[in-house]
C-alpha cells in the first residue's frame, strides 16, 4: 500500500509552554500545560506522525478515527487546491454546486436500500443533530407530532452539540452542561464482556439487548418515540461489536413501532470496518446514516446525514421546508477532497485490504491476552479496544482513583513516549483504543503489539 507522497522537513521545535498559551485544547485539562507545552505534531507521512522535535510516532488512532488513507497524500491536497481556485465557497442554501452534487450521488450509490438523500454538515455531531431534527419534523409532517423522543445506549458517544450531547450516554460529559434537551433515554449496550445475563451465549445476549430497546419504546409509549440512535460498533467504553442477530432484531422492533433507526457511522463508515457503510457489514438497512470523519480522511472537514426516500418524501410536498443548515455544510473544497478520497479507496482497494487483514490485526492484538492486566480484546475491522483489569479471573476493574493513576498518570504519556499514539480512555471501564490508518499491515500491527506489551508490562509492575 502507498504510504507517502511528500517530503517535508521538520520545523524548529516550539519553545516552551508559553508558545501555546492562546490555544484552548479540546477535551483537555488545561492546567496540565501550565509548565509544560502540549505535544506539537507538525507533519504526517503514511501511518506515522512527527512532532516539532523530529520524533516519529506510529499513528495508532488515525488522528481521531479519521485518516483512513494515511498522512501526506498529495493527491488530496491537489484536489483541494484545484477546487479552491475554481470555486472556494458557496452555500447550499437554495443553491447547489457541482462538487456537492457529485458527492451526494456517490454517497447515495454506496448507501444501502433507498438511502438516497444527502444533507451535508461540517462534522459528525452536526450530522447527529441534523438526524434528530429531521426525525422530529418528519413525524410532524406525517401527522404524528408526539413522536419526538430518542433512545440510545449506555456509555454511547454521539457528539457535543446540545442535541447530540443529550443523546450521548456518558453522564460525566453531560453534567456540567445541564439542563440539556429533554426526551432522550438509555438502554443497555452490547458489552458482552460485562454482561449481567447471557454472557456465555452471544446470540441470546443480542436478542436480550435488542429487546431492551423495545421495552423502552413501550414504556415511553410508541406514539412518543421518534428514533433509535445506534453505532454499528460502539466507540465509548471500548469498541463493542454487535452480537449475532442484534441489528436484525432492532430493525424488526423499529418497524413494528414506526420508529426510525439511525445508524451513527461517524467513526465506522468509510472503510473502518472494511465496508463503505458499516451497516452493510452487519446486514441491516437503517432509515438514516450519520457520517463524517473518514469521508475526506480528515484532509478537510465534512459530514452528512443520509436519509431514506421515505424520510425525505414529506419534505417534498407543498411548502414544506427543513429549516436547518450550516454555512460550511457541503463546502466545495471539502466535497472535492471527499471525491478524491473515495477515488483512492477504489484505486487502492482499501475496503478489501481491511477485510483481508482484519483477522491478522485481531490475532496480533490477542497476543496481549497473556498479560495479567489485559482482560478483553474486542472490536471489528481496524477498530479495537483492549480492556484493562485488576484481576482476569474475576474481571475486577479499577476504581476511579486507580484508573486515574493508570491512564492519565502513566499509560497515556508512556505509550506516546514509546512511539505509539493511541487512546487510553475511561468512559466506561479502562481501555486502550486502536484504529490505525487503513493502509497499515502486519508490520504496523506488530509494532503496536510490541509497544503495548512493553508499556502494559511496566504498568502492571507499577500496580
Amino acid at each position: 500500500m502507498s504510504t507517502t507522497e511528500q517530503d517535508v522537513t521538520a520545523p524548529t521545535p516550539t519553545a516552551g509552554a508559553e508558545s501555546a498559551r492562546n490555544l484552548w485544547l479540546h477535551f483537555s485539562r488545561m492546567g496540565a500545560y501550565s509548565e509544560t507545552p502540549p505535544p506539537v505534531i507538525v507533519r504526517g507521512e503514511g501511518a506515522r506522525i512527527f512532532d516539532d522535535r523530529g520524533k516519529s510516532y506510529l499513528d495508532g488512532l488515525a488522528g481521531l478515527f479519521v485518516v483512513q488513507v494515511g498522512h501526506g497524500r498529495r493527491v488530496l491536497a491537489e484536489a483541494a487546491a484545484r477546487q479552491a481556485e475554481q470555486l472556494a465557497f458557496f452555500p447550499l442554501w437554495s443553491y447547489a454546486h457541482p462538487a456537492a452534487i457529485e458527492l451526494s450521488q456517490r454517497l447515495a450509490a454506496a448507501a444501502p436500500g433507498d438511502l438516497n438523500r444527502v444533507f451535508f454538515t461540517t462534522g459528525g455531531g452536526e450530522a447527529v443533530e441534523t438526524a434528530w431534527k429531521a426525525a422530529k419534523q418528519y413525524f410532524k409532517l406525517v401527522g404524528k407530532p408526539m413522536k419526538t423522543k430518542v433512545i440510545s445506549r449506555a456509555v454511547a458517544y454521539h457528539g457535543t452539540t446540545q442535541g447530540a450531547l443529550s443523546i450521548t450516554g456518558i453522564p460525566a460529559l453531560k453534567e456540567v452542561f445541564e439542563p440539556l434537551v429533554p426526551g432522550t433515554f438509555r438502554v443497555p449496550n452490547t458489552n458482552i464482556y460485562r454482561a449481567s445475563v447471557f454472557g456465555d451465549d452471544p446470540k441470546a445476549f443480542g436478542r436480550w439487548a435488542a429487546d431492551q430497546i423495545e421495552q423502552q419504546i413501550l414504556f415511553e409509549g410508541p406514539d412518543t418515540v421518534a428514533a433509535v440512535f445506534l453505532e454499528p460498533v460502539q466507540n465509548a467504553g471500548g469498541c463493542f461489536p454487535p452480537p449475532p442477530g442484534y441489528f436484525d432484531r432492532v430493525r424488526e422492533i423499529c418497524d413494528r413501532h414506526d420508529v426510525l433507526l439511525v445508524s451513527d457511522e461517524v467513526i465506522c463508515a468509510f472503510g473502518r470496518l472494511g465496508t463503505t457503510f458499516a451497516c452493510e457489514k452487519f446486514g441491516y438497512v437503517p432509515d438514516m446514516i450519520t457520517c463524517a470523519k473518514g469521508m475526506t480522511s480528515g484532509y478537510s472537514p465534512i459530514g452528512a446525514m443520509i436519509a431514506s426516500d421515505r424520510v425525505m418524501e414529506p419534505f417534498l410536498q407543498g411548502a414544506a421546508s427543513f429549516a436547518h443548515g450550516y454555512t460550511f455544510g457541503g463546502h466545495p473544497v471539502s466535497s472535492a477532497v471527499a471525491l478524491a478520497n473515495l477515488d483512492l479507496f477504489e484505486e487502492e482497494s482499501l475496503n478489501s485490504h481491511v477485510l483481508e487483514t482484519e483477522g491478522a490485526f485481531r490475532s496480533t492484538l490477542e497476543r496481549l491476552l497473556d498479560l495479567p492486566i489485559v482482560g478483553d480484546v474486542r472490536g471489528d475491522g481496524f477498530f479495537y479496544g483492549i480492556e484493562l483489569v485488576k484481576d482476569k479471573a474475576t474481571k475486577e476493574t479499577f476504581d476511579a482513583a486507580e484508573s486515574e493513576r493508570l491512564l492519565r498518570g502513566f499509560l497515556s504519556g508512556a505509550l506516546f513516549e514509546a512511539g505509539l499514539y493511541c487512546r487510553a480512555d475511561d468512559r466506561g471501564d479502562p481501555v486502550i483504543q486502536l484504529a490505525p490508518p487503513l493502509i497499515c499491515g502486519q508490520f504496523e500491527f506488530d509494532e503496536m503489539e510490541q509497544i503495548l506489551r512493553g508499556v502494559l508490562t511496566e504498568a502492571w509492575s507499577r500496580l
